[in-house]
């Protein structure tokens, strides 16, 4: 049933940050039924923000993503049996202030949505979920959850939640909370006082391929603001900027982070989406594993590869891909101009026999071939963190 404060068929959903955006100049988009910064001119656009985060700081609003809390009802281990059930990663591994990337599933094996789990305590799990994805995740976890003992919230409009990336973000936080961010682990999170506000969530986590921290703040506008406020006086000695979603996409397809709708959806599963390694068969059934098995034992058809362009031109989403000899073979799912590399890159499904490093594929551009390449990925790996650092994925 929709809520009864749900924005309007047809009306864009705004964060509490939208009146901020909007005085700083920022360029809006409708981002899955979002209101939402693509990128800030007034600050150098798109790669001058995709190039800050790589080599200092920006900072992202993402609380466009949704928020689902699942805890023990009255039978203990109620909410672990259901996250297992739910989601194909294995959750009891998690160590409490753990957190690691998974995939909920329908029953054919493809993707719900791809997910952050987040252990809280002892039987009380967060999932984090995509902006467009919000409402389906949300009646999928409900319906999928009923005979465990376990309880369902839906927390997506309580939070605030703003993503500081980049080489420099530690730098930025210290300034910003008394929490040993030094003890906080790639992948794991804490709760501390920041910006004054106490038992804040810090999550080392990101969709930049860099290091840095998401926190997670009331949602009210006063508080939202101020905090941003605070991030960006914060981080001005290390060059900070507010980035947008154009400067996301680009940093998560150099370092291959799955988007939805693009690299996974409803019609593509894990083993194509070269997503395995997340993927526990060995753990008790969760929805998917069945079709899974199948799905393996017969073989691919198709899998992900990264693109570099050899021709000049950009291969850009649902494009054809071709063989040498001019055969439809694939698709594009995502492509950009890599800021960082210098390079036009792309992933794209094709064949397994067309996977090969080194293998020329043609991509069908405005009714023109242009050659690519197949490379290795992630297109970029980011510099070890310095010893004093924790070492060092998604969502």
């Amino acid at each position: 049933m929709e809520a009864a404060n749900s924005p309007k068929i047809n009306e864009l959903r705004k964060t509490p940050l939208n009146a901020l955006h909007r005085r700083l100049g920022a360029k809006m988009v409708n981002f899955g039924g979002w209101d939402m910064p693509v990128e800030y001119p007034s600050g150098g656009g798109l790669v001058a923000e995709h190039k800050a985060v790589r080599g200092a700081v920006g900072v992202f609003d993402v609380s466009h993503m949704g928020d689902i809390r699942i805890r023990t009802g009255n039978t203990p281990g109620g909410a672990l049996a259901a996250v297992q059930h739910l989601s194909m990663n294995d959750a009891s591994k998690l160590a409490i202030g753990q957190a690691h990337y998974s995939a909920l599933l329908y029953p054919q094996g493809t993707f719900v949505d791809d997910v952050i789990v987040h252990r809280l305590g002892e039987d009380d799990y967060l999932l984090v979920i995509n902006a467009g994805t919000r409402e389906k995740d949300i009646n999928w976890v409900r319906e999928n959850t009923k005979g465990f003992d376990c309880i369902v919230q839906d927390l997506s409009d309580s939070f605030t939640q703003l993503a500081i990336q980049g080489p420099r973000a530690i730098d930025v936080m210290r300034k910003l909370t008394d929490a040993n961010l030094d003890g906080i682990k790639n992948y794991w999170f804490t709760h501390g006082r920041v910006c004054g506000l106490e038992n804040i969530l810090i999550a080392r986590t990101g969709y930049t391929g860099e290091d840095g921290f998401e926190i997670y703040v009331p949602s009210d506008q006063a508080t939202s603001e101020r905090v941003w406020n605070e991030v960006m006086e914060a981080g001005r000695e290390f060059g900070i900027v507010p980035a947008g979603l154009g400067a996301r996409n680009t940093l998560r397809l150099e370092a291959k982070m799955a988007l939805y709708g693009h690299e996974i959806s409803d019609a593509i599963n894990v083993w194509e989406a070269g997503l395995d390694r997340y993927c526990k068969m060995e753990k008790s059934d969760f929805i998917g594993r069945a079709a899974l098995e199948k799905a393996k034992a017969a073989g691919l058809k198709r899998t992900l590869v990264g693109l570099e362009m050899i021709d000049r031109g950009i291969a850009r989403d649902e494009y054809c891909c071709c063989s040498e000899a001019g055969d439809a073979v694939g698709v594009i799912t995502s492509g950009s101009p890599s800021p960082t590399l210098g390079k036009n890159i792309a992933l794209a499904y094709v064949p397994p026999q067309l996977s090969a490093v080194g293998t020329t594929i043609l991509v069908e551009i405005r009714g023109n071939k242009y050659r690519a390449k197949v490379v290795p990925t992630p297109f970029y790996k980011r510099p070890k963190l310095a010893a004093a650092s924790p070492a060092t994925k998604t969502a």
